[in-house]
């Protein structure tokens, strides 16, 4: 007698956000033997997974069989809360010498947020692996007592991470087992992307912080990415620079392959602001204002690994209009970026909760006037900020991504590059990132052929109250 699994992912790596499918037989003692489970003792960790020991269970699940006398478990509901979005810079621990643990901001390792980093920092929450071992109980007779399992199956170890798959994302069909193909986000050809749909090419400020996530030994261990190679221009095309910041422990990655998980999603710092953070080359061209645009490709040891993304540098709007800069979860658990660089319109809501206040002193010998008492007045002044954002032209690709946006669950604002600073920068604490929600309820799809020209409205409001002193 022997369980088996019948039914699992395709892909060892794969988007949490989807069904986890397992169907589990044991013909013999479903046919034979009475109050038959079968058990998932799910095993999560981000080091490797040995499933005879129970250092990383965190759960023991159970089914019935179903009318084909066999167990199906959907386990996404639990996987997928053991893994989270990435918010701030700094890594878990790790040994010395092996991979950074942190991140840095202007060179300092105060706690930060990811969007700000200098160069890379490896992933805390959003990725992990899971392992399960399949087992059967049941007993001699129908009023026996259950028997304790004897025989297992187990699943290879697979890698999830934070992402989500739409109903019209693709699937691969393999005999019974089914799943995402990730092979356009593996950095080993000049066909893959970053982790990320955004365009290869986007537009940003000078003072615009954001970061582009890859993934990292993977499919292999043997796949890392050794570098990112910057390509800086001017106006006319000409190249006046670049840079090959490596991908190492002391630039916030990894300099060895390992198996630990956090290593397998990394974020690279690329956009202006971070470039000013760390390189001196790049602040130079800023300050001679000779910088256009720049280019950035991963690089592992044997060559460019990736697709070419290029980004424009963009001035501030010409009319003098305010400049803001969100950033949001995207499909696959990490951070996407754009500058709503038109006009942008503030309205404040207030809420305010009163009362009817004597108009002088009832509690003493004799009646006292005041003449600031007295009247209605407000006890709590809530006030709320909602912003509406409009965007310049955009091509199809861009109005596509910003569905994105619009059903991403986290937003928020990031605020600019400061070159006042003092070091520690320990003014950073609450000061470049704004939480939001969007409020925008519906989202028109234009296409060039329908509309000709495509822009887009967003409004957005700020999660934070306004405070007022109490009364």
């Amino acid at each position: 007698m022997a369980v088996s699994i019948d039914q699992q992912p395709l892909y060892p790596v794969l988007p949490i956000g989807q069904q986890v499918i397992f169907s589990i037989s044991e013909t013999t003692i479903v046919a034979t033997k009475f109050k038959v489970k079968f058990i998932a003792e799910v095993h999560i960790s981000n080091r490797t997974i040995n499933l005879s020991v129970a250092d990383d269970l965190i759960g023991t699940f159970k089914t019935t069989p179903n009318n084909a006398g066999v167990g199906i478990f959907d386990l996404r509901p639990i996987l997928e809360t053991f893994v989270k979005p990435d918010n701030t810079g700094v890594a878990a621990n790790a040994p010395a010498g092996t991979w950074s643990t942190t991140s840095s901001y202007k060179g300092s390792t105060v706690p930060h947020p990811v969007h700000l980093i200098d160069k890379y920092v490896a992933s805390l929450n959003s990725i992990k692996y899971f392992a399960i071992q399949f087992k059967v109980e049941y007993s001699e007779t129908a009023d026996g007592t259950v028997l304790a399992p004897s025989n297992a199956d187990n699943t290879i170890q697979y890698t999830m991470f934070n992402g989500v798959l739409q109903y019209d994302d693709t699937l691969t069909l393999t005999n019974n087992d089914y799943g995402y193909n990730l092979d356009a986000f593996y950095l080993d050809d000049t066909n893959a992307k970053f982790l990320t749909n955004a365009p290869t090419t986007q537009y940003a400020r000078l003072t615009d912080y954001g970061t582009l996530p890859f993934l990292n030994f993977i499919p292999t261990p043997s796949e890392k990415i050794t570098s990112i190679h910057l390509e800086y221009y001017n106006s006319a095309g000409v190249n006046i620079g670049s840079e090959n910041p490596l991908q190492n422990y002391a630039n916030g990655g990894s300099t060895t392959t390992s198996d630990w998980s956090e290593k397998r999603i990394m974020y690279f710092g690329v956009f202006p602001a971070n470039l000013r953070n760390w390189s001196s080359t790049f602040q130079a061209l800023v300050v001679a204002d000779t910088i256009s645009y720049y280019t950035v490709q991963a690089y592992t040891s044997a060559g460019a690994s990736s697709q070419l993304y290029r980004i424009n540098v963009i001035c501030p709007n010409e009319r003098g209009y305010e400049g803001i800069r969100l950033t949001w979860l995207n499909q696959w658990g990490t951070w996407d970026y754009y500058t709503f660089n038109k006009k942008s319109t503030r309205t404040l809501t207030t809420n305010r909760t009163s009362y009817t206040q004597l108009g002088g002193a009832w509690n003493e010998s004799t009646f006292q006037i005041a003449g600031y008492k007295g009247g209605k007045k407000n006890f709590r002044v809530n006030s709320t900020e909602k912003i509406k954002l409009n965007t310049g032209f955009v091509t199809e690709a861009e109005g596509v991504w910003f569905e994105e946006l619009i059903n991403s669950n986290e937003v928020y604002i990031v605020k600019g590059f400061d070159g006042d600073e003092v070091t520690p920068f320990n003014t950073i604490t609450n000061k470049y990132i704004d939480p939001v929600t969007l409020t925008t309820s519906s989202y028109v799809k234009k296409t060039i052929a329908n509309d000709k020209v495509m822009q887009y409205t967003i409004e957005i409001e700020k999660s934070k109250m306004q405070r007022t002193q109490s009364v």
